[in-house]
């Protein structure tokens, strides 16, 4: 039994009321739970915000009180909490260092829980929620804790709004839509909302629907039953079965055929499927994540693709912008790159002007082959110089 059903466990045996203690450093979570009153609250520990959503998820409706750490390894402390302020009004939310004058999670000697902030919790109740008070805005994280997202470079505004989005949208199982040109990264944004959602210990099963032929597609995401067509010598589960429990992130959806845009209507609307040349309708648990480079609207338009399908997918949209409207992290990129290809490389400021001076067309992927193409260049050189970048 994993440490949150057994800390669910715990919870029923209970009559107390949750306490639940948000933050990636063990040190602040133990001396909470020891200086609590343990005969009227229940502490419940998480160490990331996607475990602590899943927590209060079971037992927001009783209500408690949840102390944030502001600095989360996974989401973003304001929206997360936000989000929880929202959907279980009566769970109350508390900012630790608000209150406490905590030191951000990594420091290597967090300053003491205040007495101020144990006399709180442990004087106040469901009955008397104005104690506890929230900050009226989410409280600043320093400059040097930018919120990231595992496997996306970037600094500008542009992408911080996308790791906010990405970080808000997660936990929930909201259908998201991502969209921007081809080599922006929408695979990455996909990934890491299956990686940041309670679901990220099931499969993330990815179908490119440009990439299987249309005779072949129905088969694929559906699956058949022996019998069904000429080879079916077996029955078989379609990927869309495959990904129970987990995410399906269907990409290239906007080169998904019109025949087939009906059937993945019916399914995230009835969350059911069913196989070529079967009759029963299979239930499925899955979550959908999409993505296109096409102007899905403009094929709405010209009628190649469903109205009705577009507007089911849009639900939750991100839109990642070109890298020619986000050249201010293409330093960061570039330098990324060239110590991925060569951990000592180093990229001159006359190949940075070199690189500027492009307006990349496959945007982040054409950058990533031009250094590595770069590096190579480059022999056994560490310095990356304007000779080796070839446009």
């Amino acid at each position: 039994m994993g440490s949150t059903a057994i800390e669910m466990s715990r919870f029923e045996d209970r009559v107390s009321i949750p306490v639940f203690v948000v933050s990636p450093n063990p040190k602040l979570r133990q001396e909470l739970q020891q200086k609590l009153d343990s005969g009227r609250w229940n502490v419940i520990e998480a160490s990331s915000g996607s475990d602590a959503f899943e927590l209060v998820q079971s037992h927001g409706t009783k209500g408690g009180v949840l102390l944030l750490d502001p600095v989360l390894p996974d989401l973003e402390a304001g929206e997360f909490s936000e989000v929880v302020r929202t959907r279980f009004p009566e769970t109350q939310v508390l900012m630790l260092n608000a209150h406490t004058g905590q030191l951000l999670a990594g420091s290597a000697s967090p300053t003491p829980i205040s007495k101020r902030l144990v006399d709180t919790i442990n004087s106040t109740g469901p009955t008397a929620p104005a104690v506890i008070t929230s900050p009226s805005r989410p409280v600043a994280v320093h400059p040097y804790e930018k919120p990231r997202l595992r496997n996306v470079i970037g600094d500008s505004q542009q992408m911080q709004r996308i790791y906010a989005l990405t970080r808000m949208v997660a936990p929930r199982n909201t259908t998201v839509l991502i969209t921007g040109e081809s080599g922006t990264g929408k695979d990455l944004i996909a990934q890491e909302i299956h990686l940041v959602s309670p679901r990220r210990n099931q499969p993330l099963v990815v179908v490119n629907c440009s990439a299987i032929p249309e005779t072949l597609l129905e088969a694929e995401l559906f699956g058949y039953t022996k019998g069904a067509f000429t080879g079916a010598v077996q029955s078989r589960i379609g990927r869309i079965h495959s990904a129970q429990g987990g995410t399906l992130f269907l990409d290239e959806i906007g080169d998904m055929p019109l025949s087939l845009q009906s059937k993945i209507l019916r399914f995230l609307e009835q969350g059911e499927v069913q196989r070529i040349g079967g009759n029963d309708n299979l239930k499925v648990d899955v979550r959908v994540v999409a993505a296109t480079n096409a102007d899905l609207k403009d094929r709405v338009a010209k009628q190649q693709f469903r109205e009705d399908l577009y507007y089911r997918l849009a639900i939750f949209p991100i839109h990642l912008p070109p890298l020619r409207d986000r050249m201010s992290d293409l330093p960061l990129l570039a330098q990324t790159f060239a110590a991925r290809f060569n951990g000592n490389a180093s990229i001159s400021p006359e190949a940075i002007q070199v690189l500027a001076q492009h307006s990349w067309p496959g945007n982040v992927r054409e950058l990533r082959n031009v250094i590595e193409r770069a590096t190579i260049l480059a022999e056994n050189g560490n310095e990356l110089n304007a000779e080796h970048i070839l446009l």
